[in-house]
């Protein structure tokens, strides 16, 4: 079978996605791939299909338990066979498994990178001709991801020891240059075919809130959950502690979530990670412990009680939502607080203790880098979808029109007086402090730190009083954006001045910047009105929607009884496309949209009778106007308020 033979056959898709087609050819002719895809974007698919073309095994490195069961039982849905090698199993299960695969019954094996030096592992993989190696996951190898993980280091030197060099491929979702380089270089890839297919997520929807307190915040959260109760929704917390807090507060409103922490027990943190993919529960609250490797493609929106560490995290956690392709929101609660703990979080990361100071101090001031930019993230008035793009290194040139910042009024107002008096008070205070120190003393907060350095006798004490803390913070951070102040690199961030500053205090140049015309506090009906945009299920009428739904339960039922996720059976998007083609026989059930021979074989029956019977036989239309499977969610026609104003019309 050709490419889009096995593609048809085995996923259920008439054509290849953007990268994909480029990453798979490159594969084929034996040439080593660098693919950098965001998530959703289908980098699977780029070893799976060359793996089933070739005679030999595809060994796929990856670094969590969950990623590889997950993506095992998915090809064993589509008909592949593939086994995963990691502690999830015993030793009799693993030698079984290697066994198998050495006998051809396994065409792809996933392991952890940790396996890799293992005798047994080794054994196989010097007796068995491995044609590719994908590396999935593959930021983890170097020290300048936020995700650095030693083991990964070790496959270099797996791939020296094989007999004969497979084809290497390297597969992420968030990588900046240095990462690229970094993956490039200890991978030792050969003249690699490097694929980009852009960090962009149209569906997506960016929104930072500032808040003031824990109060302010978890009223929005549960404010949030409770006007999206039908929908799956993941809530990330920067500490087990605020995790348990949360789910606490959103089971006593009587809301099915699950909590998912480092500090539970692996038996309840199993059960609530299936309670989620199996839709036994809507909301999962948890810390970034919790989602590597979860392919559920319906989670319509992931909130972030605390600022992550990095923009990769963040990129990566948020990406979550929509996995299907409709539309999703991303919407990160930011508090001054937030800073605070994550540089206590990254003081106590277990990796640096394992390493020479010299290694650790360079692991901790790459960090302290990335900390910095994820809060300037949350301090921008500018385009949150251009700022992630440029910092992923993309050109982001105009506006999307899709996040907070682009949706809310902005006016612009004068902050030179500010600005000079922030100066004024660093040279007072010899750029001895910090960004913290700095703002209690202009607002003149006679704390005991401060008073204990006689910064309360300055005369710059109180200054800035007549300001909130916020927009104070706010101009400094301008300021620094502008290249006026700057911090040092490491984790103490002492604020000096530059020489551009001397122009200020000159008055010859001023500062403006944008502040918001409205409170950025969570108004919901606004931001509902404002965030929601058109998904497939609009296409539906209510007809449509009851058959939608009655479809969803023939799914989750034939789900329990394979004791696979519902989405490992197909998407919600699956669905939608069912509800809009009503197939009635098995030809008309393969036009459908990721439903491929093996899966019809397995349970096209089931949904053709559901659907006969929820229609009589009779084949109608359950969607408002024409309907193009080709279309995106985003680009939907409003065909549902089309119809209403024709029916308003006969009414008239």
């Amino acid at each position: 079978m050709n490419k889009y033979e096995i593609l048809k056959k085995y996923f259920g898709y008439d054509s290849l996605r953007e990268g994909q087609e480029e990453l798979i050819d490159a594969v084929l002719q034996g040439r080593d791939v660098l693919g950098i895809m965001p998530t959703g974007a289908g980098k699977s698919i780029c070893y799976q299909i060359p793996a089933l073309m070739s005679s030999a095994v595809t060994v796929v490195i990856s670094p969590l338990v969950s990623l590889m069961i997950d993506q095992v039982k998915s090809l064993n849905q589509a008909g592949i066979h593939a086994a995963y090698i990691n502690s999830a199993l015993t030793e009799n299960q693993i030698v079984k498994a290697l066994e198998y695969a050495k006998q051809g019954r396994y065409k792809i094996i996933y392991v952890a990178p940790e396996r890799l030096e293992s005798a047994k592992f080794m054994e196989f993989a010097m007796e068995t001709e491995v044609s590719i190696v994908a590396v999935d996951e593959a930021h983890c190898i170097s020290q300048w991801g936020q995700d650095f993980r030693p083991s990964y280091v070790k496959i270099a030197g797996f791939l020296k020891k094989l007999p004969k060099r497979p084809v290497v491929c390297a597969f992420t979702a968030t990588a900046t240059r240095p990462v690229q380089e970094d993956i490039m270089c200890i991978l030792q890839l050969v003249e690699p075919k490097q694929v980009t297919t852009g960090y962009d997520r149209k569906n997506l929807f960016f929104k930072v809130i500032h808040q003031q307190g824990k109060t302010k915040k978890d009223v929005n959260i549960l404010s949030y959950v409770k006007s999206h109760a039908r929908e799956s929704g993941i809530i990330y917390c920067a500490t087990r502690k605020n995790v348990e807090a949360v789910w606490a507060m959103l089971r006593q409103e009587g809301i099915q979530a699950g909590k998912y922490h480092g500090g539970m027990g692996t038996e309840e943190r199993n059960q609530n990670q299936d309670d989620f993919i199996y839709d036994n529960i809507v909301v999962m609250v948890a810390t970034n412990a919790f989602g590597m490797g979860i392919d559920k493609s319906n989670v319509r929106y992931v909130l972030h009680y605390n600022m992550p560490q990095s923009l990769e995290n963040y990129y990566q956690e948020a990406g979550r939502a929509g996995r299907d392709g409709e539309n999703a929101e991303c919407i990160l609660f930011y508090s001054a607080q937030d800073l605070m703990i994550n540089r206590f979080l990254l003081d106590s990361k277990i990796e640096m203790q394992k390493m020479l100071p010299e290694e650790a101090q360079i692991l901790r001031e790459n960090d302290e880098m990335r900390l910095n930019q994820m809060r300037n993230y949350c301090l921008t008035r500018d385009c949150l979808r251009q700022y992630i793009l440029r910092y992923f290194g993309e050109n982001a040139n105009a506006n999307c029109d899709n996040c907070g910042n682009c949706q809310a009024e902005f006016e612009e107002k004068d902050v030179t007086d500010t600005a000079k008096d922030v100066i004024m008070c660093m040279e007072e205070t010899k750029q001895r402090f910090g960004y913290n120190v700095i703002v209690d003393v202009l607002l003149g907060r006679a704390m005991a730190k401060i008073r204990s350095y006689g910064l309360n006798e300055l005369s710059c004490f109180g200054r800035c009083r007549q300001l909130s803390g916020s927009i104070l913070k706010s101009v400094i951070f301008e300021m620094e954006k502008q290249g006026y102040i700057s911090a040092t690199k490491d984790k103490y961030q002492i604020m000096k001045l530059n020489r551009a500053c001397e122009r200020i205090l000159e008055n010859q140049q001023k500062i403006s910047m944008k502040f918001p015309k409205e409170d950025l506090s969570m108004d919901q009906e606004q931001t509902q009105n404002r965030v929601r945009k058109s998904r497939s299920s609009d296409i539906l009428n209510s007809k449509g929607l009851e058959l939608f739904d009655c479809l969803r339960e023939i799914r989750l039922l034939m789900a329990r009884e394979q004791a696979v996720p519902p989405y490992i059976i197909c998407s919600d998007k699956t669905l939608i496309d069912m509800c809009c083609k009503v197939p009635m026989d098995r030809n008309e059930m393969l036009e459908v949209n990721g439903f491929g021979d093996y899966k019809f074989e397995k349970y096209g029956e089931a949904f053709l009778e559901a659907i006969r019977k929820f229609t009589d036989g009779v084949k109608v239309s359950y969607t408002y106007g024409d309907y193009d499977d080709s279309s995106d969610a985003g680009e939907l026609k409003n065909v549902r308020g089309k119809e209403k104003s024709r029916q308003s019309g006969k009414k008239n």
